[in-house]
């Protein structure tokens, strides 16, 4: 994926101005670049056009699918976008020019953070966490387990993570197969169904707690979530530049305590070179009809004006600090 910065593309945004009785009111064509269609993402665009159309009559964002965060990235460094949802650890690839990047990507600003409660959660058969006394994740590798695991497919930042777990506590993907085991690279939708087939042990993804799939999964077989010590989670943090999180004991009736693990956040992303005004007017559109967004789906009911100033993968943009600071945050 090539980078492509151009000033060309500065202002990208559409701005029509439009009069009545004398006054001046803006209204805005955008294009915002989330993920597949019926998604949390597509929720979240509708979300943010709900917003700009309560501060701004007449505007229109638009949900464009593509292929996610890493490739939003590229969609919103040429242009093509206006707006982007992009994950911070896929932020943080871009920035330093990792993999899938050929060189560091310096186009992007911050507007707002969306959500910071897509934990990473390990999911095993409870069958087999008592055969073989698992009770953390790190347990894998200390007794050298043939678990089959099944991580995102691969080019999903989940998977990389995933990866990356697995590296911290010992158990690379050639480790966990010297020992009699398998990693398999699947789509969230195909790893309930390998987990309940037997097909795999353990599932290890970033899902939101109490997800539909997991309640699923729950009601079929008995599954354990398992916990990383902090010494893991810290090694995870400092690759990926992201958080922590426990999930609560109460999430689920089939745990008996909380679990620390590291989360995937969310932030809507402009360039860093966009029109001023525009990125101005959204992130106001967003603290004043924060609703607007929160509402789409009970999975975004914490979502508050002090964690959309809460990122810190990538600068804010300076409108949109200046608008959170206004806020007060």
């Amino acid at each position: 994926m090539k980078r492509s910065i151009a000033s060309a593309f500065a202002g990208a945004a559409v701005a029509l101005l439009t009069f009545s009785g004398g006054a001046q009111a803006q209204t805005y064509n955008l294009t915002l670049c989330g993920a597949s269609p019926g998604g949390l993402w597509s929720l979240l665009g509708a979300g943010v056009d709900a917003a700009v159309k309560t501060s701004f009559p007449g505007s229109t964002v638009t949900y464009q699918t593509s292929g996610g965060g890493l490739a939003n990235v590229g969609l919103l460094d040429n242009g093509t976008c206006d707006l982007a949802i992009i994950h911070d650890a896929e932020a943080k690839l871009a920035l330093g020019g990792m993999d899938p990047f050929d060189a560091p990507v310096e186009s992007l600003a911050t507007v707002a953070q969306l959500y910071t409660w897509a934990p990473m959660q390990a999911i095993v058969n409870a069958d087999f966490a008592n055969e073989h006394e698992i009770s953390t994740l790190e347990d894998i590798a200390t007794k050298e387990l043939p678990v089959r695991i099944a991580l995102n497919r691969r080019g999903n930042i989940a998977s990389a993570v995933g990866e990356s777990m697995l590296n911290a506590i010992g158990a690379s993907v050639d480790d966990i197969k010297s020992w009699g085991g398998d990693v398999q690279f699947a789509a969230s939708s195909e790893q309930g169904d390998l987990m309940r087939d037997r097909r795999v042990d353990m599932i290890l993804n970033s899902l939101f707690v109490n997800h539909s799939s997991i309640r699923e999964l729950a009601s079929a077989i008995d599954v354990k979530l398992l916990p990383i010590t902090e010494e893991t989670a810290q090694k995870v943090i400092e690759e990926w530049d992201i958080k922590s999180y426990t999930i609560p004991n109460d999430a689920y009736d089939w745990t008996d305590q909380d679990v620390m693990t590291v989360t995937l956040s969310a932030q809507l992303f402009a360039r860093a070179d966009a029109d001023n005004q525009m990125v101005h007017d959204v992130t106001k559109a967003l603290v004043d009809n924060i609703d607007q967004v929160s509402g789409v789906h009970g999975a975004m009911a914490p979502l508050d004006v002090e964690l959309m100033a809460g990122a810190g993968t990538v600068e804010y943009h300076p409108e949109a600090k200046a608008v959170f600071e206004e806020a007060g945050y």
